[in-house]
């Protein structure tokens, strides 16, 4: 009888443990949440031309590292340099039309204060040389439009980055607009980390984040949330047609309802000590509001 009520007290000494750490376990994860669903993200700079014309020279390779400046190809510039002399001609005779109808101007001056010639004359005379100095404008005007379009025949690298989907070689014929390769940003990268909303009200801004990401599991590194998103895509259709802009999270099991989840945008604090590509997968996990060193060893710890 004592062995056998021995063991239904181990037992319930085993559940109790078990219930005890099961509660834990859940509580910890909501007031620090943690997430496995995170992605690396970036700006992605859409390269496109502005004016149109086959590509004469591709400076780049797919992959590349870029500096901001840096050629990526470039146009050809005969037609828009003949566009540049035409231009330059005009304004060359412009110009001297306007001296013309200034030196006229000034006769027609002298002669109607000398009351020789009529006030006619005289109001025919400041009209041609008002019509001549706009004139000149003009072609002005349109000399820096077309020196603008012959310096857009190169096209450079509008900041530091990754060049990639380079699909294109001299002889492209590429139209002013249309975007020909993508830059990402390497300043704009942060970590994407989907918690869900019974976990927001334990995510503020400023807060750490401890970072791990999924190829590199013993290297994670530090964060600090920027925002928290203010709203996701509806997809059971009762959203408006502007909620197509917002982000959208797919659910992960269809036939039990789960609390949405929300983006939380997470900025790394230092330079990454691993390279981040964009799509890449993390875990993310929130810092208490008041660190310490154990409260990180522990988020270190639970780490999924």
């Amino acid at each position: 009888m004592n062995a056998r009520l021995f063991s239904y007290l181990i037992t319930l000494i085993i559940v109790g443990l078990a219930l005890w750490a099961a509660v834990s376990l859940y509580l910890r994860y909501i007031e620090h949440p943690w997430t496995r669903d995170g992605q690396v993200r970036a700006n992605i700079v859409g390269i496109a031309p502005r004016v149109s014309g086959p590509i004469i020279r591709v400076a780049v390779h797919d992959n590349q590292q870029l500096r901001k400046g840096d050629l990526l190809f470039e146009i050809d510039p005969s037609d828009f340099q003949a566009q540049v002399d035409i231009a330059t001609g005009q304004a060359q005779n412009d110009e001297a039309t306007l001296k013309q109808q200034q030196q006229n101007l000034q006769r027609q001056t002298e002669l109607y204060r000398n009351h020789v010639t009529a006030a006619q004359d005289f109001q025919n005379a400041q009209d041609t040389f008002a019509a001549a100095r706009a004139q000149l404008t003009s072609a002005k005007a349109n000399l820096e439009l077309a020196k603008l379009n012959l310096s857009y025949t190169k096209v450079f690298a509008p900041v530091d980055g990754y060049v990639t989907n380079m699909n294109t070689s001299e002889g492209t014929y590429v139209t002013a607009g249309v975007q020909l390769l993508a830059l990402v940003d390497t300043s704009s990268f942060w970590i994407a980390g989907y918690f869900k909303e019974t976990q927001l009200p334990h995510i503020q801004v400023g807060q750490k984040a401890l970072i791990t990401m999924m190829s590199y599991e013993n290297q994670p590194f530090q964060g600090v949330v920027r925002s928290v998103g203010w709203g996701v895509f509806v997809q059971d259709g009762s959203g408006s047609t502007n909620t197509a802009l917002l982000p959208s999270v797919s659910q992960t099991i269809d036939w039990v309802r789960l609390p949405q989840r929300f983006p939380v945008r997470v900025q790394v604090l230092e330079n990454s000590p691993v390279p981040l590509r964009i799509g890449q997968t993390v875990s993310v996990a929130i810092a208490p509001e008041f660190e310490t060193p154990e409260t990180t060893k522990r988020l270190t710890l639970a780490q999924p």
